[in-house]
């Protein structure tokens, strides 16, 4: 089984690369977001592989990190995700801030991806829920603030906040960040005005 390839890019099409590996050229279906970043035609490139291997078929994926590989795997365990959809995924999101998104419930940002539907996002968001803590890098208080909000239980003011910061162009992930470090700032009892004042002032940092 192949678990790492490592060679020079040969050439690339819409969601594939060739990689030249001592004269064998293998082609390695990528997330847009991987594509990316590896380098021209010609230049060294290493990619991490999980191969699928079907009666009619064997297909090579390829990936930036083994943190991407993992979530390429934790997705397919989803109901209506396939190799195409977390490919999809993961080509809108990286593997840091897929997990933020899975651990703050925001279904919004995981649909984003083409061919992610809101009952899609919305299963995604609740089944792999146990297993973003160990990729995320979320502060509890975020991660608190957003339980709250999904549960209808946020103060008003917090939710208002978070609420006009969306309104504004913000994603859920970032205004719940922001107002979550506003809250900290200003106290529990801070008006909504006050927090939307100090979330714009964080996201401006």
């Amino acid at each position: 089984m192949i678990g790492k390839l490592k060679g020079l890019v040969d050439s690339y099409g819409d969601e594939h690369v060739i990689l030249d590996v001592q004269g064998v050229g293998y082609l390695v279906h990528c997330s847009g977001r991987t594509l990316q970043a590896l380098p021209s035609p010609g230049e060294a490139a290493t990619l991490f592989i999980e191969t699928f291997v079907r009666e009619d078929m064997i297909r090579l994926y390829g990936f930036a990190s083994q943190a991407e590989k993992s979530w390429f795997l934790l997705l397919q365990n989803v109901q209506g995700v396939g190799a195409k959809v977390a490919l999809s995924v993961l080509s809108v999101l990286s593997p840091s801030e897929l997990a933020n998104a899975v651990a703050l419930g925001d279904r919004a940002m995981v649909a984003r991806a083409n061919g992610v539907g809101p009952k899609v996002a919305a299963r995604i968001v609740a089944e792999l829920k146990d297993k973003a803590p160990g990729f995320a890098d979320v502060d509890p208080g975020v991660a608190g603030l957003a339980a709250s909000l999904d549960d209808k239980r946020a103060p008003a003011p917090v939710a208002d906040a978070v609420s006009a910061l969306v309104n504004l162009g913000y994603a859920q992930l970032q205004a719940s960040a922001a107002v979550a470090a506003a809250l900290r700032e200003a106290g529990e009892g801070a008006d909504t005005a006050r927090l939307i004042r100090l979330g714009l002032k964080e996201l401006a940092k």
